[in-house]
Order: C-alpha cells, then sequence, then structure tokens
C-alpha cells in the first residue's frame, strides 16, 4: 500500500464558494444602528471597571459616548491614542475574559455591553482615512530606534516612537511584516487582509522603516544594531515551538500547528489547501483552537482537539471552546498523549492515556503540535540579558538592565501572550525610550 492511499491529505475537500463563505469575518461589523443601540446600553461608569480590566486603557465610556453621538472620528482617536493596533484587538482580543467579563452591564442584566464590536465599529470607520487626519508627527529628533519583530509590540512601539520624531527601523524575518496578526491569527477573525491593513496604516505616520526577511542569529547582531542606534527595542516572540516527546513524532503528517496556520494565511486560494480528512490537535489555548477549527472549515471530517488537563485551565476562553465545539470540533479533557501511530511511514493515528486510567485512540491523517512556544534563547543570553522561565527579564517599561536594550511583548517574562498586553508593552517602552533618550 502506497503512503498517499495511507495518508487521506488532499486540496479541495470543499468547494471555493464553500470556503469563502467558511471563513468569512467571524463577526462582521456592527451597521450604523445596531451600533447605536448598543451604545445606548453603556451606563457611562465613573471610573468604570472595562477601563481598568484593559491592559491598554482605553477609555471605555468615552468612546462609546462618542459613538452615541455618531462621531466615530472621536471615537476612533479615543481608542487609537491608547491602543494603536485597536483594529486588531477589536477582532482578536478575548474581550468576555477582560473589558466585556468587568461590565456593570453583566451582573444586571447577565449580557455585557459588545464593548469589542463597538470597538471595531469605531475603528474601521476611520480606516480608509489617513493616519495623519488622526496623529501628527513631532519634529524630528534625529535619533534612530532598531525594533527586532514586526509584531503586535514592535509595531505599537515602532508607531509610537515615530509620532515622537524618531525613526525607527523595524527588522523581521518574515517576508511580510505584521507577526501574529498576520501569520498566527485565524483567517476568519483576520478577514479582508485586515493586518496588512492596519499595518499600511500605522506605517502612514512616516518615519517607519520595514527590514524584512532579516533573522537575529547571533549576539554580534544584536550588538552592531545596539551600535549602530540610538537604542533597540526586542520585540521577537516566541520563534520555537517545543515537542511532545513521544514515539512517533517524526511520522510524515506530524507538524506544528503555528505553521498550518501560516500557511494557511498566506495562501491565495485556501480551497487548494491540503487538509487531512481526520485531524488531531494536541493542546488547549487559542492556536489550538485556530488550528482545529480551520481543519475543519477547510473540510476535515473528524477534528479531535485533545488537552491533558480540564476545561477549567484551558488557555482558550470559553467562547473560543465554544465556538470551536459548533462547528464541528470534538474537545477531549484529561487526556496526554502517549504515542503517534504510524503507517508507511506516515501518521495514521494518536494514543492517549486517559488520567483516570486506560487510553483511547484517535484515527488521524494529521497531527497537529499545539502546546505553547519558547524563546530561542541563545542569542539573548549570549548577548547579556537575563532570562527568567525562558523569557527575558524586563521592567513594566521594558527596561533589561542592558543599556539601550529594551524588550517587550511574548518574549518578555510576565505576561499572559495576549495581542493587547503586547501592544501595550510596546507603547509603554515607547514612552520610556523616549524619555531615556531625553528627545
Amino acid at each position: 500500500m502506497t503512503e498517499t492511499a495511507i495518508a487521506d491529505i488532499r486540496p479541495g475537500r470543499r468547494s471555493a464558494a464553500e470556503v469563502a463563505a467558511a471563513f468569512a469575518d467571524a463577526a462582521p461589523r456592527l451597521s450604523r444602528t445596531q451600533a447605536l443601540v448598543e451604545a445606548e446600553r453603556c451606563l457611562y461608569c465613573y471610573d468604570a471597571p472595562c477601563i481598568q480590566a484593559c491592559p491598554t486603557g482605553i477609555d471605555v465610556p468615552s468612546f462609546i459616548r462618542r459613538i452615541a453621538e455618531d462621531n466615530l472620528r472621536g471615537a476612533a482617536r479615543a481608542i487609537l491614542t491608547a491602543n494603536p493596533l485597536g483594529g486588531t484587538c477589536a477582532r482578536a482580543c478575548p474581550t468576555e475574559v477582560l473589558c466585556e467579563q468587568a461590565c456593570v452591564r453583566t451582573a444586571q442584566q447577565a449580557k455585557p455591553v459588545e464593548i469589542g464590536a463597538l470597538q471595531r465599529y469605531a475603528v474601521d470607520s476611520v480606516m480608509d482615512r489617513p493616519v495623519t487626519a488622526l496623529f501628527t508627527r513631532a519634529a524630528a529628533t534625529g535619533r534612530r530606534i532598531a525594533v527586532v519583530g514586526a509584531g503586535p509590540a514592535g509595531l505599537a512601539c515602532a508607531f509610537e516612537l515615530a509620532r515622537r520624531g524618531h525613526e525607527v527601523v523595524i527588522h523581521d524575518a518574515r517576508p511580510a511584516a505584521g507577526g501574529l496578526n498576520e501569520y498566527g491569527l485565524a483567517a476568519y477573525k483576520m478577514a479582508g487582509g485586515f493586518a496588512q491593513a492596519e499595518l499600511n496604516w500605522l506605517l502612514g505616520i512616516g518615519g517607519i522603516t520595514l527590514q524584512l526577511d532579516w533573522q537575529l542569529q547571533t549576539a554580534a547582531q544584536l550588538q552592531a544594531l545596539r551600535d549602530g542606534f540610538d537604542a533597540v527595542f526586542l520585540a521577537v516572540g516566541l520563534s520555537r515551538t517545543p515537542r511532545l516527546g513521544i514515539p512517533g513524532e517524526a511520522l510524515a503528517g506530524v507538524r506544528d500547528a503555528v505553521d498550518f496556520i501560516a500557511e494557511l494565511r498566506q495562501a491565495g486560494d485556501l480551497a487548494a489547501l491540503p487538509v487531512g480528512r481526520r485531524v488531531v490537535v494536541v493542546g488547549g489555548g487559542m492556536t489550538a483552537i485556530d488550528a482545529a477549527v480551520q481543519s475543519k472549515l477547510l473540510g476535515a471530517e473528524t477534528v479531535h482537539m485533545v488537552y491533558r488537563r480540564g476545561p477549567e485551565t484551558m488557555g482558550a476562553s470559553k467562547s473560543e471552546q465554544h465556538w470551536a465545539q459548533t462547528r464541528g470540533v470534538a474537545i477531549h479533557h484529561h487526556l496526554a498523549p502517549l504515542e503517534i501511530v504510524g503507517q508507511g511511514g506516515h501518521a495514521s493515528a494518536v494514543r492517549f492515556a486517559r488520567s483516570g486510567g486506560g487510553d483511547v485512540t484517535y484515527a488521524a491523517d494529521t497531527v497537529l503540535r499545539a502546546i505553547g512556544q519558547k524563546l530561542d534563547e541563545t542569542v539573548l543570553t549570549a548577548a547579556g540579558l537575563t532570562l527568567q522561565a525562558g523569557r527575558v527579564v524586563a521592567d513594566a517599561d521594558g527596561r533589561t538592565g542592558v543599556p539601550r536594550l529594551f524588550a517587550g511583548g511574548d518574549c518578555r517574562a510576565g505576561g499572559r501572550d495576549l495581542t493587547v498586553e503586547a501592544v501595550e508593552d510596546g507603547k509603554r517602552a515607547a514612552a520610556a525610550l523616549h524619555a531615556d533618550l531625553g528627545a
């Protein structure tokens, strides 16, 4: 029997029209009437708990009041001043465990104000105007800052530095900027090429140059950046995916979920993307959800998402779990992977141990690892940085203890790996850099 016959992985499981419909915008923009009705539900609380729950400190009542007044430019400016990537965060931020969880309407009516949807409504309204219609760039300072990583933290830092008049060069290993926004989020969350549209909008502030296909591989490279720039901000993210450490992991058909999502996000024709008939995703976070759901949307017949602990400790929010389950993904708990069974050199099943004893096996043509990511530590430790639990030690403003070297985003110790927290890291580091440079 040939390997092709064993592994049922192929493109075209659904028609182009079916795939287009399946990957349509997960939460389309509110209409004007919907937005006005939802905005009227806000109580405009004094010392509003939703502000405290937002890592970037968006003045939620203020921007919602502006929506109610039909002042969308004012609403968008209030959002983007606090969070320059407010459009992405409105789409991908787990608002149900942040601002919306804190909304007083939750206790009163068991339904919070739809803050995320209102935020998207406001921000999207200004995306067809130049960024300079909302923000102006300060006079040039003559200072140059290198940013390593073009994800949320790096983009936020670069934008805030550029607004203050600095010149910024963003270095990134990928052929396109955007980091997680471009390569790591489900396509139905970032429909319509929004990641690149937002990136281009931010670059319109001026003073930001992209240097792509540039990979940080040695401490000497980092030292060269420190020598050639007034300061460096590291926003390198987590680039290494750990292995499961079980037999059969080298079989064909076993891959990292982040690579699958990145391939999907860059595919010109989703219907032509190969997908297994039977998919098993190992992990319980947002990456696992995105990989599992998108496998199903591409036409996989069965998708099992398997997590070693209980639902209460899953990294994916309850709403994301519900989203997956209502789209045909079976979620299993308290199962630890034992081995990947192979046939003809290709994965054919995954065997799991039950926490209460015994085991269970799920057939699989494709096995996707989604058990978290790690920092590539070698270069950073050689550069004199201190690491804790595999991440860079830095204060709340990104100072690492190495002169003129800052760090933020997922690579910084202490965060929750949220896009919105990465944005706040970049924003705070930009303010601290500006102050330290005395510009």
